[in-house]
């Protein structure tokens, strides 16, 4: 199930986020007939034993077979961030954390087994502890964030002795339900110098400051801090388009899927501007048990997020934009045509950033939905 994540969040660094932002397969079906009719089609043939895969995978990756109506869900993304990076390089950190939490609770009704609407509200709670005039300062922001609001469209579902091919797309607005406050703390920080000195420049000054002549290395930046309003921030403040597409192709008891987000961001609170950003996923998997009735399967997940810099009244700022790679194991379980959960652990292979940021050491993704 594929679901926005809220605006602002590292990662997510989405947020409304992830966020985003999470990923998720957004498993639909055509009907139970279908996979019946795959199954009387080969029987009592050699590819009888494919075909009874077949058939379970079909069950397992279309689980709302021949149902309209409505399904529920939860998704959640957990990030664990304490490494400070300046520049994409990593520097001492001298005690900021930021834990962020983003359950997003999912409404979804079809109209068809190809057409249906889906509603996301994401809660959000982050517990930080950073640097504020030099001395480190603990707090949290706990609430909803950006509602979204999606059309979801099914057009290919194809299915073959021994392979099974799905493609859905989705689209819609993610609205401006969180509290964007804590944007206003991009308004304190120096973002323009006296003289309207653009912020990059200023920022290369003060950073330079700490990296040692004639080494690659550098030390965090005293006084400076990783964690930034936009980071905190629950909501936006602006309306944003959201799009986005799965895919689900299988053979045997082998698969592949992909998927991916693209948000369109617009001039919200306190004119702040989120960059537009892309999220994507991928990677193979097998199915590890194949039944009628329920599966289990193993994926290894190649996942990433690119995202330019955000803009303040039209300037761009220099502690925004990020570039990042995670790999790690996912696995899946489905009982029947109803329950759907997944688990995915997410490992940091490349994080290019621009300036000072606090980035993830790790991320957990989870998701459970039940048709009824």
């Amino acid at each position: 199930m594929l679901g926005p994540r809220p605006a602002g969040a590292p990662f997510t660094r989405n947020t409304a986020g992830a966020p985003a932002i999470t990923i998720f397969d957004d498993i639909t079906a055509r009907g139970r007939a279908i996979a019946l009719v795959v199954a009387a089609s080969v029987a009592g043939t050699p590819a009888a034993a494919p075909a009874c895969d077949v058939c379970a995978i079909y069950t397992a990756t279309e689980q709302r077979v021949n149902r309209t109506g409505p399904w529920l869900g939860v998704a959640e993304q957990f990030s664990r961030m304490a490494t400070l990076r300046l520049d994409g390089t990593k520097v001492t950190n001298p005690g900021e954390r930021l834990n962020s939490s983003i359950t997003q609770l999912i409404f979804g009704y079809n109209f068809t087994p190809e057409v249906g609407l889906q509603l996301n509200l994401p809660i959000i709670s982050r517990t930080f502890r950073r640097l504020e005039e030099g001395t480190l300062v603990d707090g949290d922001e706990t609430g909803p964030g950006d509602l979204s609001l999606l059309a979801t469209l099914r057009p290919v579902s194809h299915v073959t002795e021994e392979s099974v091919l799905r493609f859905s797309f989705f689209g819609g607005l993610e609205l401006p339900s969180g509290n964007p406050d804590r944007l206003q703390e991009e308004l304190a920080e120096d973002h323009v110098a006296a003289g309207g000195e653009p912020v990059a420049l200023q920022h290369d000054r003060r950073i330079a400051q700490h990296v040692t002549p004639g080494t690659d290395h550098a030390h965090s930046p005293g006084g400076l801090s990783g964690i930034h309003g936009h980071d905190l921030a629950l909501g936006t403040g602006s309306v944003d388009g959201l799009i986005g597409g799965q895919m689900f192709w299988s053979w045997r008891r082998l698969f592949v899927t992909a998927a991916g987000q693209y948000a369109i961001r617009t001039v919200g609170a306190f004119d702040y501007r989120y960059a537009n950003d892309l999220t994507w996923e991928a990677g193979p998997g097998a199915f590890l048990l194949l039944r009628p009735d329920h599966t289990l399967s193993l994926q290894a997940v190649c996942s990433g997020e690119t995202k330019g810099k955000d803009t303040l009244d039209g300037q761009k700022l220099d502690d925004t934009a990020i570039t990042a790679l995670y790999l790690g194991p996912g696995i899946r379980y489905t009982w029947g045509y109803s329950l759907l959960a997944a688990l995915t652990a997410d490992l940091p292979l490349v994080q290019n950033n621009t300036a000072l940021q606090i980035v993830p050491d790790y991320r957990l993704r989870a998701a459970l939905t039940w048709h009824f």
